[in-house]
């Protein structure tokens, strides 16, 4: 196995465990709001980013590698820091919102890092496009829904 692979796979299992921690993030947004139409859009963002995981393993296994199995310490901490929020904000809807703003950039981010990388296969950078493409076109609609709630 060459270094490049493993070094592909590395990249990936990062994002992977990302992807992981979003999911749960969105689950719990949406167990934190009253709104019935965010409540749906978050629990809809999760199945997203649980489909993008599964993508993601998909092309982690085509490299021979092994997946991860769990999210991060620090998506458990920003898990946490979601609930205490809403505890004690007067607007859950509001706070949850700003959280999922503040990680769909993050994950942006993350995905312009990996895809500066200039040895990833073509079926990577693809992927990774397009989850990232749909990353930030859901980033307009959550700042558009803010607006709304």
């Amino acid at each position: 196995m060459s270094n490049y692979t493993e070094e592909v796979g590395n990249k990936l299992n990062g994002l992977l465990e990302r992807t992981y921690d979003a999911e749960k993030g969105y689950k719990k947004a949406a167990e934190n709001v009253n709104h019935s139409a965010l409540k749906t859009f978050f629990k809809a963002k999760a199945q997203q980013r649980y489909d993008f995981g599964h993508q993601l393993k998909s092309e982690i296994k085509s490299f021979n590698q092994e997946v991860d199995k769990g999210g991060s310490l620090k998506g458990a901490a920003h898990r946490a820091w979601m609930d205490t929020k809403a505890l004690f904000s007067t607007d859950n809807s509001e706070a949850m919102l700003e959280e999922a703003i503040r990680g769909e950039k993050s994950a942006v981010s993350e995905y312009n890092d990996v895809l500066n990388e200039t040895t990833l296969p073509t079926s990577t950078k693809s992927l990774l496009k397009s989850q990232k493409n749909v990353i930030e076109n859901e980033l307009n609609r959550i700042k558009t829904l803010e607006d709304l709630a």
